[in-house]
């Protein structure tokens, strides 16, 4: 028995060649959202690639594109179909392809199901991506006179202030980095030497943090010095006071802003699956409907249209029974092309002895 098996007239099947025209060409600006949404967010993550630490975030980006493109070039391909199935003479031309371009939608339909997935799983790639790359940022702050780092201080200090973070997990990953270049540093001072002796790698670090972690909204003025010296600032308790530098860390911050938006965009894939899921099953009824007219020369009459000629089980396993096939045929054929060659080396073993 047929799956979802509909009856139609002519009347029903013009309506339905109208609507799934007009549903294409809705899909094709539905792919171009995609397409924009997938530009959109590789900019995104190219304007911050410095605290990245490799380019497989830009995965989704890519695939968002791919897939606007694909969805542009699939139902303006349906569109043109679906209007010329109006006319019998010239729907004729399109027969033959139908099937191959129905499977390659199927196909389609699964990637685009696959790309919504993976703007939801790419949180833990993206935290591990950021949690290095913020790392090695930091590390580099200080390389203001390095070529092909002087710009990592700025970088920093931006992201810092645009979005109201500090360090990699917090403000106190700054007292593990000597983020305070050498040029700076004033080494015939007691104090200096002292800090550089005091740890084994040579490093001048300190209590404090850059000025880009300072919150402007806070009413005391910046603290970014001896942070953790109660008795180096009046009236300052380090434990109990409210700091006024930023709380949150950027991997932290960084990580909810894509996180959200790569969320929002698979909602809107989402949509974009089910929309072109139900072009494709419009697109079979319409195919099946037109192919079994049983008089062509009357289109007045009616037709049945479906979405498997069999049921569903039945479907599955004559597909399945089809592959067994190609199996078998492809195996006969490797022993044919072994028995040739036995053959062979057989003939010239007779010939060598001779």
């Amino acid at each position: 028995m047929a799956l979802l098996k509909v009856k139609f007239n002519q009347k029903k099947r013009v309506k339905l060649a109208q609507g799934l025209w007009l549903m294409n060409w809705f899909s094709v600006f539905a792919g171009i959202l995609v397409f924009s949404m997938g530009l959109f967010l590789k900019i995104e993550l190219r304007k911050r690639s410095e605290v990245m630490d490799n380019s497989e975030s830009h995965f989704v980006p890519n695939s968002l594109i791919l897939m606007g493109i694909l969805s542009c070039a699939f139902n303006g391909f349906a569109g043109k179909i679906c209007y010329d199935s109006l006319d019998p003479t010239k729907f004729a031309k399109w027969k033959p392809l139908l099937k191959p371009y129905l499977a390659l939608c199927f196909f389609f339909n699964i990637l685009i199901f696959f790309v919504a997935l993976i703007c939801f799983l790419m949180r833990g790639s993206l935290e591990s991506t950021l949690a290095q790359g913020l790392k090695n940022g930091m590390k580099f702050y200080r390389d203001t006179d390095t070529p092909g780092r002087c710009f990592m201080k700025k970088t920093i200090d931006m992201l810092q202030i645009e979005f109201k973070c500090c360090g990699n997990n917090g403000f106190k990953d700054w007292f593990e980095i000597q983020w305070i270049s050498n040029r700076y540093l004033d080494f015939s001072s007691k104090e200096v030497k002292d800090r550089i002796k005091s740890n084994v790698d040579g490093r001048y670090l300190v209590d404090g943090v850059p000025f880009s972690c300072c919150n402007p909204s806070s009413p005391r003025p910046c603290i970014q010095y001896q942070v953790t010296n109660n008795s180096a600032h009046y009236s300052y308790d380090y434990q109990t006071e409210e700091l006024n530098l930023w709380r949150r860390g950027c991997r932290e911050a960084l990580l909810h802003y894509y996180s959200s938006m790569m969320s929002s965009m698979g909602v809107v894939v989402l949509l974009v699956w089910i929309f072109e899921t139900s072009v494709m099953v419009g697109l079979r009824l319409l195919h099946t409907s037109l192919e079994s007219i049983a008089n062509p020369e009357d289109p007045e009459c009616e037709s049945e249209g479906w979405i498997l000629e069999n049921s569903l089980k039945d479907s599955l396993k004559s597909a399945l029974e089809s592959l067994k096939k190609i199996g078998k045929f492809n195996q006969v054929e490797a022993d044919a092309e072994g028995g040739e060659g036995e053959e062979g080396g057989k003939t010239s073993a007779i010939t060598t002895v001779s």
